[in-house]
């Protein structure tokens, strides 16, 4: 299964969680684990997803959840898994 994390850090405000899964649902993507919290007024996130049913460039998705991010306020990271397994070899 290709997988990827999908990190989201800024500062809190209503609509982050729904702009995220909404833009992962455009996209066919599922959700397999979230963990969120909010340290103050910083929020932040983490995604586990399934990139399987993936339409379309993984590229694509990461400049959809970029512009998402830069609309929001946030920061958006996505990454394949393969980069934390391969870092974890080095």
């Amino acid at each position: 299964m290709s997988k990827a994390v999908v990190t989201v850090v800024g500062k809190d405000k209503p609509g982050i969680i729904a702009g995220v899964a909404n833009t992962l649902a455009d996209h066919n993507i599922n959700i397999l684990d979230v963990s969120q919290t909010i340290m103050s007024d910083i929020f932040t996130m983490s995604m586990l997803i399934n990139l399987e049913e993936l339409e379309g460039q993984f590229n694509v998705l990461q400049d959809d959840l970029n512009k998402l991010g830069a609309d929001l306020g946030v920061t958006i990271h996505t990454q394949r898994e393969e980069i934390f397994d391969a870092m974890r070899r080095v």
